[in-house]
C-alpha cells in the first residue's frame, strides 16, 4: 500500500509539470505579443490569473479558502509577503488579486523552455549567490513602484527546509519597503506544506486556506529600522501558523521530522 501511495504521489507529481506547461505552450505566440504592448502586463498577469494558475490549480484538485481581513487600495502600491511553502504558493497567490502586481523571482527559473522566456521579460528577476544581482533588485522594483505596481515577494531564506514552520526572512524587501514607505502586506498560505510540499513524500488535493491580513505601515520607519520591520512581519506570519486550528503546517513538519528521523 505504501509503494501505491508513493507511485500515486510521484504520477500526481508529474501531472502538475504538465499542467503547467500546456497553457504555456499552447498561448505562446499570444503572450510573446504582450510584449509589444504598452500595457502588455497587465494582458500577461489577466492570462496568468485566470488561465494558468486556474488550470492549474483545477487540474491538482485544489480550491482556495480565503480570508480577507483587509482589501487592497488598486490605486495604492504594496510590498506583498508570505510564507513558501510549495510549487503550488505561486498559482495560489496569481489567484488571490484581481490588481496586476510585481513577482521577484529567482533567475534560474529562465532556463525553463518557453516559460523562461516569458518569466525574464515580466518578473523581477534576482540570483540569490551574486549580490550584484541582488542589488540590482532595488533599482528594478523602484520602477515598476513608480508605475503604480505593488511587488510581491517569499522572503523566506532557505524555504524548501522542510523541517522548519517557518525559516529565516531575507532583509532586502524590508529595506526597500521603508525607503518607498509601501504597507507591508502579510499573507499566511496555512495548508500548502502539508497537502503540497516542495518533496513527494506525502499530500494530497483539497482546500488551500489564505488569510490576507491588514499592512503594516512603514511612513514612521527609516532605514536602520529594517529589522524591527522584518521580525515583526516574520512573527506574525509564525504565529498565525502556530495559531491555526487545524495545525496543518505544524502536522507537516512533524510528518518531515518523522521520516527523516
Amino acid at each position: 500500500m505504501k509503494l501505491l501511495q508513493r507511485v500515486l504521489l510521484i504520477l500526481w507529481r508529474i501531472w502538475f509539470y504538465i499542467l503547467c506547461t500546456i497553457p504555456v505552450i499552447c498561448f505562446f505566440p499570444f503572450l510573446a505579443i504582450t510584449f509589444l504592448l504598452p500595457k502588455g502586463y497587465n494582458l500577461l498577469f489577466w492570462f496568468a490569473r485566470n488561465i494558468w494558475s486556474l488550470f492549474v490549480m483545477l487540474g491538482m484538485g485544489f480550491y482556495i479558502k480565503k480570508s480577507e481581513k483587509f482589501f487592497l487600495d488598486p490605486k495604492k502600491a504594496y510590498l506583498l509577503v508570505a510564507n513558501h511553502t510549495s510549487y503550488i504558493d505561486v498559482m495560489l497567490i496569481f489567484r488571490l488579486f484581481k490588481t496586476p502586481f510585481f513577482f521577484v523571482g529567482k533567475e534560474e527559473l529562465v532556463r525553463i523552455p518557453f516559460f523562461g522566456f516569458i518569466y525574464r521579460k515580466n518578473a523581477i528577476l534576482v540570483d540569490r549567490s551574486d549580490k550584484k544581482s541582488r542589488y540590482a533588485v532595488y533599482g528594478q522594483a523602484s520602477e515598476k513602484l513608480k508605475k503604480g505596481y505593488s511587488v510581491f515577494i517569499f522572503p523566506e531564506k532557505e524555504y524548501t527546509e522542510e523541517s522548519n514552520l517557518l525559516n529565516e526572512f531575507k532583509h532586502g524587501a524590508f529595506k526597500l519597503a521603508i525607503a518607498h514607505k509601501l504597507p507591508v502586506v502579510p499573507i499566511v498560505l496555512y495548508d500548502c506544506k502539508r497537502k503540497f510540499p516542495w518533496h513527494t513524500a506525502y499530500g494530497y488535493p483539497g482546500a488551500l486556506r489564505v488569510s490576507i491580513f491588514p499592512p503594516i505601515i512603514t511612513d514612521n520607519l527609516n532605514e536602520s529600522d529594517f529589522k524591527k520591520l522584518l521580525n515583526q512581519t516574520r512573527d506574525f506570519i509564525e504565529q498565525e501558523l502556530i495559531k491555526d486550528s487545524k495545525k496543518s503546517a505544524l502536522q507537516a513538519v512533524e510528518l518531515w521530522k518523522q521520516r527523516a528521523s
